[in-house]
């Protein structure tokens, strides 16, 4: 990576061929416990032998991002998407759309009168 030092001295990086790479610098940090909390928030339950892949698999993903976060991008434009000078989006032009009476037509419980889609209802 050009204009990228790595970090050789810190304790768990090495320097290989020209690019620095994390032995589970970050996966000693993660705990099982941290492993069952996000278990938790994602409604997951795991065996052992699946808490200890995903604890390993977790702190390399956090090492990796921590060598992405290392990386001076101090002279790049910030940019909202990779292909920033691409025109990506169609010219907003007005044009003719399915008519109403065709759109209810289509729909399991139209309310005609009113010109609307019924839908169940699904917040309390």
């Amino acid at each position: 990576m050009p204009g990228y030092q790595c970090p050789a001295t810190e304790e768990g990086l090495t320097f290989t061929n020209r690019k620095c790479y994390s032995i589970h610098f970050v996966a000693s940090s993660l705990t099982i416990a941290d492993v069952e909390r996000i278990a938790a928030l994602s409604h997951l339950e795991l065996t052992a032998e699946e808490k200890e892949l995903f604890r390993r698999q977790l702190g390399d993903i956090l090492a990796y991002a921590e060598q992405v976060q290392a990386i001076d991008t101090s002279g790049v434009p910030a940019t909202a998407h990779v292909h920033a000078r691409e025109g990506m989006e169609r010219a907003d032009e007005p044009r003719a759309s399915l008519p109403l009476p065709d759109a209810l037509e289509n729909a399991p419980d139209p309310a005609r009168d009113a010109g609307l889609f019924r839908v169940p209802r699904v917040i309390g």
